[in-house]
């Protein structure tokens, strides 16, 4: 049996230890999607950048932004994205996760389940790394992401999901490469 590809992103307070998750974005290789805002990240970890560029793009910080009905979007504290989470994970039989510079990714993912162990049992225990195939397949891996998938920029760049989107179409566009 294939396993289903998820293809996810997370916002984050900070390339550091005690980073806190902002956001996650998923998107299974069917379109389904799972957006989640959480409401108790540490905002005093917050500087100029993220604010510019993550937190302002946020949905709940965003109201005239209409959600597009295909998104199971959530917003709470890491108690309610965990169950919302594993209620929509346990949809798929044998899941594969994908991301793009995941070391982070990773670790914040598992962290919503309390550590790596507890993850969802239909969740592969190995992450694969957009990074590293574009790698293997000859392109480099600081492409311009957007541009390489043909889909153009968003105002939303760094929403975990418009960048789970981007990673998906990145992963589509390298599997036809694969297939010449």
């Amino acid at each position: 049996m294939n396993k289903t590809k998820i293809f996810f992103d997370t916002e984050f307070t900070g390339l550091h230890q005690k980073t806190t998750l902002i956001s996650i974005g998923l998107i299974s290789d069917t379109g389904k999607k799972f957006y989640a805002e959480l409401d108790d990240f540490d905002n005093s970890q917050v500087d100029e950048w993220l604010e510019e560029n993550v937190t302002s793009k946020l949905f709940i910080r965003n109201p005239e932004v209409v959600i597009p009905d295909d998104i199971e979007y959530h917003i709470g504290n890491m108690d309610h994205i965990k169950k919302a989470l594993l209620e929509w994970l346990s949809r798929f039989d044998e899941v594969e996760m994908w991301s793009d510079c995941l070391a982070y990714d990773w670790v914040l993912f598992s962290e919503i389940f309390g550590h790596a162990f507890n993850i969802p049992e239909n969740v592969y225990y190995i992450p694969f790394d957009i990074c590293t195939l574009f790698k293997v397949m000859d392109v480099d891996p600081d492409i311009g992401r957007e541009s390489f998938a043909d889909i153009g920029d968003s105002d939303f760049k760094h929403n975990a999901i418009w960048d789970a989107q981007v990673i998906k179409a990145c992963y589509d566009k390298l599997s036809k490469k694969q297939m010449l």
